[in-house]
């Protein structure tokens, strides 16, 4: 039995006051994630906020490419890519409650 998986580019900016989600352009998801780029520890903050957003186990998301870049692929097995983009879009939508442009 294949279980599905969705794909994600999101371009992460560390060293934030708090992680959040931010909708880019054409497709990719800004991030921001409160952790240093030093020793893996913006991929494990990225990680750990995106289970929570996507309410999925840290072993469901997978850094397919970018493991050393700002821009990187996330595999998230388990949901599909209309799951995912609906929980990505509620997130984000959240952190603009407040604030008027």
């Amino acid at each position: 039995m294949e279980e599905e998986s969705a794909r994600i580019v999101v371009r992460v900016q560390p060293n934030a006051s708090q992680s959040q989600v931010m909708r880019g352009k054409d497709g990719v998801w800004h991030i921001r994630v409160a952790a240093p780029a030093v020793k893996g520890k913006a991929n494990q903050e990225l990680i750990k906020f995106l289970s929570g957003i996507l309410r999925v186990s840290k072993s469901h998301l997978t850094v397919e490419k970018g493991m050393t870049s700002k821009e990187k692929v996330i595999v998230i097995n388990g949901l599909n890519q209309n799951q995912v983009v609906r929980q990505m879009t509620r997130q984000q939508e959240g952190n603009h409650v407040s604030k008027s442009h």
